[in-house]
């Protein structure tokens, strides 16, 4: 990136995606970010398969993406989309492949992408522990290079684009163990296999970096994008953005926001999926309001006095460090201090959540003293100094709490990176107030929209490392704006005040109800503070994607459940009617279950 202070899109190569005169697009460039998403149904299943895509492109989806597991299901897509032609829908068809690359050869030969995953197109996965040697390396390159170099060909002899798409837990052995489960582990498997695609000239693919946590996802595509520009200027290939699993309702939207809508106003990201365990069509809604926002959440407008101040002499905003590291996460070190009676931010503090006088006077009288969402401090009460990050200021102590001052004419992120990075330079460690908004719009924003912008904004920050406590105002309700907080805080890692769900969206692979599945475990565990439950509908997002979680909930055949601790399979072959009781008693034997209060099953109800 050019700059973490001034809006400017990474220029990339174009990738073709079927036939732009006839309802295909085109990927970088110049070109509006492009929206997709992916079906729901059995792979065999044709004619659902094509309601379900028209279905997706009635709503504005321009590129739908069907798994396809086994040879067979490969070969069905001649008959999806030879259907859907017939139709006159000329939406491009990515398969998705994972594990089988004679189902990459077939699917090739009907569809306009092929999306593979390095971690296991030649690779099973084991978890093996195994050190290698440079020549036992190189040699698992070399078998890599036989197994992928077919599909490459095909590709450019058919016109075909490619996904090389690593995802964050599902890595092969060999990765693992010499780069660990880590962003750069990610960036290097697809590197490997992007070397093997620009060995035999073909250019016509993008990446993908995707991970269930939006800090991972964001130091992911920094560094994919840092380590591209290193290879070469004609590394500049696209790139796929999304947070994998994200889950459903306001946590699905809060945490696809931090991470897709974080790099989006960063310059990054060329094509977009928001992953919900919701019915597909709403994935659309979603990506058309994100990506509407970024024009107003990324941009300085050239003729804003502040951006022209920051073009003039020694107080150019290119010459500031930004205030962390962009490829690890730190929280910024700041003193702690005294935020309210009873109440700290700052140092090992969690990060804290700030309202204002006027929902204070709302929510007080309806707050239990010992609920677990609740104001911790009133703005107006507050001993604070506020800042005009593109002038120079004095501050003479590090335990003055600090904030921009509302009205600036910069977006939040901008603004309080320049805040942070003024204050490096000032050789400042102040703990510093996040707000989501600095100006107000005329007329209340939607719900659905204010939820977006400040997951955005305050996500993008506390993934950076900067903030101490948080205050929204742009959406307008009391009760709603308090729960607001509390979720943005939980999908950015700050705090936990529930359970932690990672749900994968289904799929053709899906060996049972995702949406209704979820539900009934969310009901009977939402309460579980500090504990993350993965559900996974099949052995593909099963044990290795479950990344962090401490306990997993998949598919593991028809109407059968697998459950896991950690990464570690633990039952086997539950029936589904079974499950989830069995995945409680997991819980409890593991020293993990509390019972739920009343009060903070209300609290939950509400903070959904």
């Amino acid at each position: 990136m050019s700059s973490y202070f001034l809006y400017s899109r990474r220029r990339t190569r174009e990738v073709v995606v079927g036939d732009p005169n006839r309802g295909g697009v085109i990927i970088g460039g110049d070109h509006p970010v492009v929206i997709q998403s992916m079906l729901t149904c059995d792979t065999m299943d044709t004619a659902e398969c094509v309601k379900q895509t028209l279905e997706l492109v009635a709503v504005g989806c321009q590129i739908v993406r069907i798994t396809a597991p086994t040879v067979k299901d490969a070969s069905n897509l001649q008959m999806i989309v030879a259907e859907l032609r017939r139709q006159n829908c000329w939406v491009p068809i990515v398969a998705d492949i994972h594990f089988k690359p004679e189902a990459a050869m077939e699917a090739a030969k009907w569809v306009e992408v092929v999306r593979i995953n390095p971690g296991n197109y030649a690779d099973s996965k084991k978890f093996a522990i195994k050190e290698y040697t440079d020549e036992q390396y190189a040699a698992e390159l070399t078998r890599i290079e036989a197994k992928f170099t077919p599909l490459v060909k095909l590709c450019k002899e058919l016109g075909r684009a490619m996904r090389i798409g690593t995802n964050h837990g599902s890595l092969s052995d060999r990765i693992m163990n010499r780069f660990g489960d880590t962003p750069l582990g990610m960036v290097e498997s697809a590197l490997e296999f992007a070397r093997i695609a620009r060995k035999n000239d073909f250019h016509n693919f993008k990446f993908s970096m995707k991970s269930s946590n939006p800090k991972v996802m964001i130091e992911c595509y920094r560094l994919l994008v840092a380590r591209l520009e290193q290879e070469g200027p004609d590394w500049n290939y696209p790139i796929h953005l999304g947070v994998t699993e994200a889950g459903e309702g306001e946590d699905g939207r809060i945490k696809s926001a931090i991470g897709t809508g974080s790099l989006l106003c960063d310059g990054l990201g060329d094509t977009i999926r928001v992953s919900l365990t919701e019915d597909s069509p709403r994935e659309i809604e979603v990506c058309r309001d994100l990506l509407a926002q970024v024009p107003k959440l990324a941009n300085v407008p050239s003729s804003s006095p502040a951006r022209r101040s920051f073009s003039e002499g020694g107080s150019s905003i290119f010459n500031l460090q930004p205030s962390f590291d962009p490829f690890t996460f730190e929280r910024r070190h700041t003193p702690k201090i005294e935020l309210a009676e009873g109440v700290s931010c700052g140092g090992e503090q969690t990060v804290r959540v700030v309202v204002t006088r006027a929902a204070w006077d709302k929510l007080a009288p309806k707050i239990s003293p010992n609920a677990d969402v609740k104001p911790e401090a009133v703005y107006e009460d507050l001993n604070i100094f506020e800042a005009d990050p593109t002038k120079d200021f004095d501050i003479n102590c590090d335990t003055q709490l600090i904030t921009v001052k509302d009205g600036v004419p910069l977006p939040p992120i901008t603004a309080f990176r320049l805040l942070a990075a003024r204050l490096k330079r000032l050789g400042r460690n102040n703990p510093i107030l996040l707000k989501d908004c600095l100006d107000f719009e005329p007329v209340p924003l939607e719900p659905k929209i204010a939820l977006l912008r400040a997951s955005v904004n305050l996500g993008a920050l506390l993934a950076d490392g900067i903030g101490d406590a948080i205050l929204v105002r742009g959406e307008s309700g009391a009760g709603q704006s308090l729960r607001l907080s509390y979720n943005i805080l939980q999908a950015a890692g700050c705090r936990s005040f529930k359970t932690d769900f990672v749900a994968c969206p289904s799929c053709g692979r899906t060996l049972f109800n995702l949406q209704t599945v979820t539900a009934r475990i969310k009901v009977r565990t939402q309460h579980l503070k500090g504990v993350k439950i993965a559900i996974m509908g099949c052995i593909v997002n099963g044990p290795g994607e479950m990344a962090d979680a401490d306990f997993g909930y998949v598919g593991g055949g028809p109407g059968k459940i697998n459950l896991y601790v950690g990464k570690t399979p633990i039952k086997f072959s539950i029936p589904e009617t079974e499950a989830v009781d069995r995945l409680v008693d997991l819980i409890k034997e593991h020293g993990k279950w509390v019972e739920p209060r009343s009060e903070q099953m209300a609290e939950l109800s509400t903070a959904r």
